[in-house]
């Protein structure tokens, strides 16, 4: 087991780190089309775009591999189908939902009219995806997830570059232009995985159980696909009001409202762009950890689990320490890849506890999930994020404090998250703070 997961994890590191390249280069190009004001929005309407992300998936991916990794080859199709059948009614209500409630908000009626249909295009693309992606995350195969991940972001890469070479857009239509290219890169990417899902699962098929117990599927799903759900639409909620939220605050200190913006772009297209670079190891590791440690879990394996642990930690020491080590040597070089301001230099260096311990907190939540600690990571995210907001609201709101009090806000709440992830795995495996062992596991 341990095997497996140190090789899914480098086989899933070696491909986002391809993808992670592509990104970073795909946030140049956005930065240079769309100028300070327009990456500013891109950045503040992508985050509603992932809240439409985690409703449209209902978090497939992490139920259905939890699902395989604990249980038999034979009852697996059982319960596909019925997630087949579960996803098919939740895209239908939300795209239905969308369609009706979307025009209504207040702060999309500044952005094209058009930007609605890519949203209701998503959701069902992002539905029927997410069966495949968790079929494939609970089997290891994570080749396929990997290929899938990288190969999308070369697609919309390559869609930026096209449409900002033949076309001259607008400003409120380029903006629309770099949202169809993440959305065109999407659809290539869901093609592949479900062609590649449906040709396995005719072997499924044919060693499947023919009495199942549906109760027990839709429970064993809906008691890790709820709570998960809960929690990563709390994680995207707060994402989505976090750009509104920070530029309220900037604009009370006594900031214009586009100086705001303007601030608000540097901050999360520049210096979150390049210090959460390194994240694609952690996400990688989250992917691989999931099922690694609800199988672990299952069999009470407590020596597996503390191996486990030592390896996420150590790894993540491994490469944190060095990437906080390069933003203050290359800081000024790196954020001038993208403009020529000062300020994003200064925010990126601020922000380097945020960076490092949200590469802990990361595959620590996956630890959590197949720990089958899903509430106590919701709560975590929960109290974590009030403290952080209230802190930006407080400071960031004064003269004095300006974007350094916004800063202080972020770097709190990564480091109250990682804590009360990190002692309440330990609690629950039986290990010290230390990693030694004082009881067994509960």
């Amino acid at each position: 087991m341990m095997k497996t997961f140190l090789t899914g994890t480098l086989f899933l590191v070696l491909a986002a780190f391809i993808g992670e390249c592509f990104e970073f280069v795909i946030n140049m190009v956005l930065a240079r089309e769309l100028g300070e004001i327009g990456m500013g929005h891109y950045m503040s309407i992508l985050p509603v775009m992932f809240f439409i992300v985690v409703l449209a998936s209902f978090e497939l991916p992490i139920s259905i591999s939890k699902y395989i990794a604990e249980h038999e080859k034979q009852f697996h199709w059982p319960m596909l189908k019925y997630a087949l059948s579960l996803t098919f009614w939740i895209s239908l209500m939300l795209t239905l939902i969308t369609f009706l409630f979307f025009p209504l908000i207040p702060i999309f009626k500044e952005y094209h009219p058009a930007i609605k249909w890519l949203f209701i295009l998503l959701i069902p693309m992002v539905s029927f995806s997410s069966i495949a992606r968790g079929f494939f995350m609970g089997n290891h195969q994570m080749g396929k997830i990997a290929f899938a991940n990288g190969f999308r972001k070369m697609i919309q890469l390559g869609l930026l570059i096209v449409l900002f070479q033949m076309f001259d857009f607008h400003q409120d239509t380029s903006l629309l232009a770099a949202l169809s290219a993440f959305i065109g890169s999407e659809a290539i990417v869901v093609i592949y995985l479900l062609s590649a899902y449906m040709l396995q699962t005719g072997e499924l098929i044919r060693i499947s159980e023919q009495v199942t117990d549906i109760k027990k599927i839709r429970k064993h799903l809906f008691q890790v696909s709820v709570p998960t759900t809960t929690m990563r639409l709390f994680h995207s909620f707060i994402h989505a009001i976090q750009p509104f939220l920070i530029k309220y605050a900037l604009v009370q200190s006594g900031l214009t409202e586009r100086a705001a913006t303007e601030q608000f772009g540097l901050l999360s297209g520049v210096a979150m762009t390049i210090g959460f670079f390194p994240a694609f190891i952690a996400h990688s590791m989250l992917i691989v950890l999931i099922p690694t440690v609800s199988e672990a879990f299952s069999k009470r394996d407590q020596l597996m689990l503390k191996k486990l642990l030592q390896q996420t930690m150590f790894l993540t020491f491994l490469y944190g320490i060095p990437a906080v080590c390069i933003i203050f040597t290359f800081g000024d070089a790196l954020t001038k890849l993208f403009f020529q301001v000062g300020a994003a230099t200064y925010y990126l260096k601020l922000l380097w506890p945020y960076f490092f311990f949200h590469f802990l907190i990361i595959p620590l939540q996956a630890y959590l999930i197949g720990l089958n600690l899903v509430k106590d990571a919701l709560f975590h995210t929960v109290w974590s994020h009030t403290v952080a907001f209230t802190i930006i609201l407080l400071l960031g709101s004064m003269h004095e404090w300006k974007m350094a009090g916004v800063i202080v806000g972020l770097n709190t709440g990564g480091v109250l998250q990682f804590f009360m992830h990190y002692t309440t795995i330990c609690k629950k495996i039986g290990l010290n703070y230390f990693f030694q062992m004082e009881k067994k596991i509960v």
